[in-house]
C-alpha cells in the first residue's frame, strides 16, 4: 500500500490542485492513500522549517509532499513539491490534472476560509474544557522543578484531565522561573494547556484549584529567636492566605510542604483564609514517612514498596513520632511466602533494637540536608493523585490536618495522624490502637503545637518547655527488660532524655546512640522480639537551618533543663 502525505498553506492554489489529483487517485486506486495537512498562511513558514529540520530535507514552497514507509518505518520519502507530484502520477499512474487557474485560486480561498473556520471550532471546544489551576509558590525551589513533569503527564489527575501550571516567586529569580517554563513548554505534554511564571504577588491564586506552597522563607534569613521565627512565618501566611481567600476558587486544594514550621503554616493558612473548607487544607508529612520506609527496607535488603503502613505523629517539621507498631511488610523474600496480599508485621523481621533508637533515629533526624527536590515532587504528586483516585485500599498515609480531637488530641492545631483518601477526601483512620505511652507522646507533641499557635496569635509572648516529666518518648526501660540488653542507668537516662533534645549548638545534633554492648546472639531471642510492641520512635526534626534559631532552641533547651534537673 502506498500512503503519501500532501501539506501545504492552505490558500495555495497549488495546493488545490495537488490535493483534487490525490483524491481523484485514492477513490480509484484501492492500494493509494492520501493523508492532507493545511496550515494557517501565518503559520507556515515555521512549520514547513520545523518538519523539514527533523527529517533532515531541504524544501521551501508550498506544498511538500512524502511518501510514508509503512512496511520499514522510518522518517518516510520525500518526493517533493507539486510538479514532481504531478511527474510522480503521471509516470506511474497515467493520470494527470487539467485544472484551469481560476478554479485553482477559487478553491484556495474557500480552503483558507474553512481552515479558519475549523481552528475557530477547535479554540471554542478546547475552551470549554476548563482545566485545572496549579499554583506553585518558591517555584524557583528544586521541588518544583521535579513536580512539574508528574503533574502533567496525566498519572496524577487522569488522562482527561489538562492542566495550567503558574510559577509564584519573587523577581529576583525571574531567569530562572523563565528556564524552567520554556522546558515545561518543550515537553509538550499533551495535557498542559499552560505554563506561566508570576513575581507580583497581588496576582496570586487567581482562580487557583490547587495551591502548593514549597516555601521556607527562614532558610534564607537569620531570625534571633524561635519566637521570631514564629511571628516571620505567621506574616507569611497572613499575605498567603489574604490572596488565597480572594483570588482562588472556593473549593480550592492547598497543599503546605517545606522544611520549616510545617503544621504551623497550614494553621496560619487556614486562619487567614477562613472561608476555605478546613478539610482542603493539608499539610505533607509523606516525605518523613517515605524516607522510614526506605530506611526500614534497606536494613530488610528489599524493596521499599513493601513497607506499609508507617504513621507519622505530631509535628511534621519538628518534634514527631514515627509509630512502627502497625507496619506491615508485603513480598519479603524469607522462608515464609505468601500471595501479594500476603504480609508480616515489620517488628517481628526487624530484631535489632538498637539500630532502631539509634541510627533509624539520627539519620531521619538529618533528612532535609540531603533532600536534593526529588522527593518532596514525588510525595506531593502521590497525594495529589491519592486525592483525586483515592488511596490504595487498607493503606495507611500520614498527613498533617486539623485536630478535631481525634486519639485524645486537643482540638485546633495541625497535626500529623493517619489518614485515608476516598471519594475525593480524606478522613481518619480513628480505629488506629494507640496503647499509653504513645497517648503520652502524643500529649507532648500537642503541647509544643499549641504554644507554637499562642505565639503565633499573639496569646503567649515566648514558648513554654513542656514540664511533664513522666515523658519519655517510649518506655525504654520496660523495652530493654524484655530484650535482655544490659544497659546502665546513665546509659538509659541519655537514652531517654536525648532523643527530644533540640541541637545544642551549631551544626551539632544531640547524640542519641550509646556504648551499650549488644546481648549475645544466644540470649537475643526471637520469642522475646516479637513482643517488641512499642518501638514507636520520636524523631527531633530541626525546624530550620538558621544560625539564629539553633541558637534559640539552645537557650530553650537549657531552660527545660534547669527546670527540670
Amino acid at each position: 500500500m502506498a500512503k503519501f502525505v500532501l501539506a501545504g498553506k492552505a490558500d495555495c492554489p497549488y495546493f488545490v490542485k495537488a490535493e483534487l489529483l490525490a483524491d481523484y487517485l485514492q477513490i480509484n486506486l484501492p492500494n493509494f492513500k492520501i493523508h492532507k495537512i493545511t496550515q494557517h498562511p501565518d503559520k507556515w513558514e515555521q512549520w514547513l522549517h520545523d518538519i523539514c529540520e527533523k527529517n533532515g530535507w531541504k524544501h521551501k514552497r508550498s506544498p511538500i509532499v512524502w511518501r510514508e514507509l509503512l512496511d520499514r518505518g522510518g522518517k518516510g520519502l520525500l518526493l517533493g513539491g507539486f510538479n514532481d507530484f504531478m511527474e510522480y502520477a503521471q509516470h506511474y499512474y497515467g493520470i494527470t490534472s487539467d485544472m484551469l487557474s481560476e478554479q485553482m485560486l477559487r478553491i484556495a480561498e474557500e480552503n483558507l476560509q474553512t481552515h479558519i473556520e475549523i481552528e475557530k471550532e477547535e479554540e471554542y471546544i478546547k475552551s470549554l474544557i476548563k482545566p485545572l489551576q496549579i499554583w506553585i509558590s518558591s517555584a524557583s525551589a528544586p521541588a518544583c522543578y521535579n513536580l512539574i513533569p508528574l503533574l502533567a503527564n496525566g498519572e496524577v489527575f487522569g488522562m482527561a484531565t489538562e492542566v495550567s501550571i503558574h510559577l509564584l516567586d519573587s523577581s529576583h529569580y525571574k531567569e530562572i522561573l523563565h528556564g524552567i517554563v520554556m522546558e515545561a513548554q518543550d515537553l509538550a505534554f499533551p495535557l498542559l494547556r499552560s505554563v506561566s511564571m508570576h513575581t507580583e504577588l497581588e496576582d496570586a491564586f487567581v482562580q487557583a484549584d490547587i495551591v502548593i506552597l514549597l516555601d521556607d522563607i527562614l532558610l534564607q534569613h537569620e531570625i534571633p529567636s524561635l519566637e521570631d521565627c514564629i511571628r516571620q512565618v505567621t506574616e507569611q501566611c497572613k499575605v498567603y492566605g489574604s490572596l488565597i481567600e480572594k483570588n482562588a476558587n472556593s473549593s480550592v486544594k492547598v497543599i503546605v510542604s517545606g522544611k520549616t514550621f510545617v503544621n504551623l503554616k497550614a494553621l496560619m493558612i487556614m486562619t487567614f483564609a477562613p472561608s476555605i473548607d478546613g478539610q482542603n487544607i493539608i499539610a505533607m508529612a509523606m516525605f518523613l514517612e517515605s524516607a522510614a520506609k526506605a530506611m526500614l527496607a534497606r536494613k530488610l535488603n528489599m524493596n521499599s514498596a513493601g513497607v506499609k503502613d508507617v504513621i507519622v505523629w505530631g509535628n511534621i517539621s519538628g518534634n514527631n513520632y514515627i509509630d512502627l507498631s502497625k507496619a506491615k511488610v508485603y513480598r519479603y523474600d524469607s522462608a515464609i511466602w505468601g500471595p501479594p496480599n500476603f504480609s508480616r508485621r515489620l517488628l517481628d523481621m526487624i530484631y535489632d533494637g538498637n539500630w532502631v533508637r539509634s541510627e533509624f533515629v539520627s539519620v531521619l533526624s538529618s533528612l532535609e540536608h540531603h533532600c536534593l527536590g526529588m522527593s518532596p515532587a514525588h510525595v506531593i504528586a502521590t497525594v495529589l493523585r491519592y486525592w483525586y483516585q483515592d488511596s490504595p485500599p487498607g493503606e495507611i498515609v500520614s498527613m498533617g490536618i486539623l485536630s478535631e480531637g481525634q486519639f485524645c488530641i486537643p482540638e485546633g492545631i495541625i497535626f500529623s495522624m493517619p489518614v485515608k483518601f476516598q471519594d475525593g477526601s480524606w478522613e481518619v483512620i480513628t480505629e488506629t490502637e494507640i496503647d499509653e505511652e504513645t497517648q503520652e507522646t502524643l500529649k507532648h507533641l500537642a503541647h509544643d503545637l499549641i504554644q507554637e499557635k499562642q505565639v503565633a496569635l499573639g496569646e503567649i509572648p515566648e514558648m513554654r518547655p513542656y514540664k511533664e516529666t513522666a515523658f519519655n518518648g517510649f518506655n525504654l526501660l520496660a523495652l530493654l527488660e524484655e530484650e535482655n540488653f544490659q544497659t546502665s542507668p546513665k546509659d538509659l537516662d541519655t537514652l531517654s532524655n536525648g532523643l527530644l533534645q533540640p541541637e545544642t549548638q551549631e551544626g551539632e545534633k544531640v547524640q542519641t546512640t550509646t556504648d551499650e554492648p549488644e546481648a549475645p546472639p544466644n540470649e537475643l531471642l526471637q520469642s522475646e522480639m516479637l513482643e517488641e510492641e512499642k518501638v514507636q520512635v520520636p524523631i527531633d526534626d530541626p525546624e530550620t537551618s538558621s544560625e539564629g534559631l539553633n541558637q534559640s532552641e539552645t537557650s530553650l533547651s537549657n531552660a527545660e533543663n534547669n527546670e527540670n534537673p
